[in-house]
């Protein structure tokens, strides 16, 4: 009897970090193991000091990510009682830009009894939006010289990004970017301590970091522009550039050790997290929008041809798949919006119910916001409680909610948020489509696919099916993946994307379609939502002067 073979995926989250083994040739989910970070998010004050954190900054600890990665990983195996010789590849997936400074071996500053004490030496995560300055600057300079690259990210770039987070480092604090002889995004560096190998995602790299696979990194003269002591920023990024799926190197002496596997198991080069999902769940092909739907959404989208968006976050040439541009967009929060509102917006009567019928906030709340036809409560959101990531590239913008009375109840405010998303996904879908980038169907994965009420609002406002993906897992699965195309069809994995994908990712069982009804009143309530954005981004400016009062208090 031939011997099973498995990879397993690597998702390193906002919150907490699994491990996901996978057949390769069924697909079948032998086992998932995840672990939340001790730490979490840090964006309070760092671990063990009381000093408050500066406004909009959001931290990890390193430590966190290998420690849950030992864990979980040992965890799996022994749950599924695989041996180590049938693990013939793994997969790194991550959020991004989650950037972290560190020496030239590769320990980070944070570690240093010296540094531990100072905010910028931790790991940046990738919502971390305090170098909204420094990205603004970035946009300004990179048109006034005409750079060639600001194309390729819809004429904008984020805070949330490397070079900016980069730039704002060296301005806030000199010693710790002169101390960093390496600048990195997690995920690379997470694979250099399992392989010894230090090299950068094309992924990260590509829509994070300002790379373009034929022009490369912005030049000298452009980061010396912005700062005469930046112009070393990628010297501080070195190693090739490679594509994910490609062969990395393989684990190393000490992590075959700690983990229980054999010295030389196959790691593929990382790939960003919501990125793997679009693989997770089977797309591999042109002309199909991928969203995975958490506490932010991201929208992915593959294309034969390079077309330059304005406002997307970015077009890169393998950066998802061989041979495919990959475009990202997204929305900066959803889930988050709807927790938010939980936390803080929901009397205790309703919480009292939940418990009593056994139910989370989150299914009472859908269930009687269900009851209410579009348009029946008056209500309308913009969604930009975590700022607007795609079309406007502007983390200072803040949430709105218009049309409030004395008799609105928690369920209309809830349904009005959802809606809110759902519109900011229809601007998003129209970006692509009026620039030149057909989005012929629409795959959803995450959390939030859940929620039948959520979806068939997506699916009445964009006027468009929404096919669900089956795995709950799109994240580990697409690291999978990427490990079974790495490892080869000589050891039991795949030659390409395509063939792994139609062997290991469920088929889809669920689908939405739109209420050519409900559409209609959407379509009215779409055109405000676009009035109101626009008013708040371009003609009227209370929302930056809001963000600047807050970020001085």
């Amino acid at each position: 009897m031939e011997m099973k073979r498995y990879t397993l995926g690597l998702d390193f989250g906002t919150e907490s970090a699994r491990s996901l083994l996978v057949d390769v040739q069924t697909g079948e989910v032998a086992e998932a193991v995840s672990m939340a970070y001790a730490d979490g998010v840090i964006d309070s004050h760092l671990p063990g000091i009381a000093t408050p954190l500066p406004p909009d900054f959001a931290l990890q600890n390193p430590q966190d990510w290998l420690t849950t990665l030992e864990f979980t990983v040992r965890n799996a195996l022994q749950k599924a009682n695989i041996q180590p010789e049938q693990l013939i590849g793994i997969g790194i997936d991550f959020t991004a830009s989650t950037i972290l400074p560190a020496r030239a071996d590769g320990t980070p500053l944070c570690q240093a009894q010296r540094w531990r004490g100072h905010p910028d030496a931790w790991p940046k995560l990738w919502k971390h939006h305090a170098a909204q300055p420094q990205a603004d600057r970035m946009i300004r300079v990179a048109e006034e010289r005409r750079e060639s690259w600001l194309k390729h990210y819809g004429g904008k770039i984020s805070s949330e990004w490397l070079p900016a987070k980069a730039l704002a480092m060296l301005e806030d604090a000199p010693e710790i970017y002169n101390e960093s002889a390496i600048i990195l995004e997690g995920a690379d560096w997470v694979a250099w301590q399992l392989t010894g190998v230090l090299a950068h995602n094309a992924c990260g790299a590509g829509y994070k970091g300002l790379w373009h696979k034929r022009e490369g990194f912005p030049s000298r003269e452009y980061l010396a522009a912005l700062n005469p002591l930046f112009a070393d920023l990628y010297e501080k990024l070195p190693g090739q550039v490679l594509p994910p799926g490609e062969r990395l190197g393989g684990l190393n002496e000490e992590w075959a050790r700690r983990l229980g596997l054999l010295e030389g198991t196959v790691i593929s080069v990382p790939i960003i997290d919501a990125h793997s999902a679009t693989l997770g769940a089977g797309v591999t092909r042109a002309g199909i929008l991928f969203m995975i739907m958490g506490t932010s959404t991201c929208h992915m989208l593959m294309s034969e041809q390079e077309v330059f968006v304005r406002g997307i976050s970015g077009v890169v040439e393998d950066g998802i798949a061989r041979g495919l541009y990959g475009y990202e967009a997204g929305q900066a929060a959803v889930g988050d919006i709807f927790g938010w509102f939980v936390e803080h917006c929901v009397p205790s009567e309703y919480m009292k119910e939940a418990e009593a019928r056994n139910l989370s906030i989150h299914d009472l709340l859908s269930e009687k916001a269900s009851a209410s036809l579009p348009g029946q409560s008056g209500l309308l959101a913009l969604d930009w409680w975590n700022g607007n990531r795609t079309p406007l590239v502007d983390a200072d913008l803040s949430g709105l909610f218009i049309g409030c009375t004395l008799t609105s109840k928690p369920e209309e405010m809830y349904r009005a948020l959802i809606e809110s998303t759902a519109f900011g996904t229809r601007w998003i879908i129209e970006t692509f489509e009026i620039q030149g980038v057909p989005v012929n169907s629409i795959v959803a994965g995450g959390g939030l696919v859940k929620n039948n009420l959520l979806m068939q609002i997506y699916a009445d406002i964009t006027g468009r099916e929404f096919t669900v993906s089956a795995s709950p897992q799109v994240s580990a699965l697409g690291a999978a993946l990427l490990a079974s195309v790495a490892a080869g069809s000589e050891n039991g994995g795949y030659s390409n994307l395509q063939r792994a994908a139609a062997c290991m990712v469920p088929k889809p069982v669920q689908t939405f379609q739109p209420n050519t009804q409900n559409k209609k009143t959407y379509d009215l309530l779409y055109n405000e939502y676009l009035r109101l954005g626009r008013y708040f981004s371009e003609d009227n400016h209370i929302m930056k002067t809001l963000a600047g009062l807050r970020k001085l208090s």
